[in-house]
């Protein structure tokens, strides 16, 4: 019997020390931005999406852990055009050739692996981030830097469209297309504040 408590009290006594507790911030919505550039043969347009929510999560020593986002894609919204033009591409960027945003109108970001890179003198942290993205019902790998400074993170993704069945004009896809062609890599360029 002595054997059998000092037994379950050793199993207690790890089960305690292998315990991590995880500390959750919640991403401060309406102080973040989404910025998007979108690539063609002729130029680029940009804008922004606006997060849903959003949270990062750190261990006891404030070492990043994990992190989960998710991106209202009704709120697509271009930047860099006025009036019919913005009009349109706000539309099309919404509709099914695109984002499909009726139907999908959420996309999710969630990390699966974080690795330390680099630790700076003003103590913010480099982070390397294996994450899953999920636009339209899509599941796909992304591998991304993040920078955590104070209550701030930065991030840029790079991400290729047609891996979540966004094909609209791409030369990989269509031929003929020549100065029409939209690339397949966008740019997500995160700023959190949390």
């Amino acid at each position: 019997m002595k054997i059998i408590k000092t037994f379950l009290i050793i199993i207690t006594s790890l089960s305690f020390c292998a315990f991590k507790p995880v500390i959750t911030k919640k991403v401060d919505t309406k102080n973040s931005i989404v910025k998007w550039i979108g690539y063609k043969v002729t130029g680029q347009h940009e804008g922004t999406i606006t997060l849903k929510k959003g949270e990062l999560n750190f261990d006891d020593n404030s070492n990043l852990i994990g992190g989960a986002f998710v991106m209202d894609m009704t709120t697509i919204n271009t930047t860099d055009l006025k009036g019919d033009s913005k009009k349109s591409l706000d539309n099309h960027l919404k509709d099914d050739d695109f984002f499909g945003v009726n139907k999908f109108n959420t996309s999710k970001l969630v990390f699966k692996k974080v690795s330390l890179l680099s630790k700076k003198e003003d103590n913010s942290m480099n982070y390397s981030v294996h994450a899953d993205l999920t636009i339209k019902d899509n599941t796909n790998p992304v591998t991304f830097q993040i920078n955590i400074s104070d209550n701030f993170a930065y991030a840029n993704l790079k991400i290729d469209r047609t891996k979540f069945e966004i094909k609209y004009g791409s030369s990989s896809f269509f031929d003929g297309l020549k100065d029409r062609a939209i690339y397949d890599e966008f740019d997500l360029k995160v700023n959190l504040k949390f």
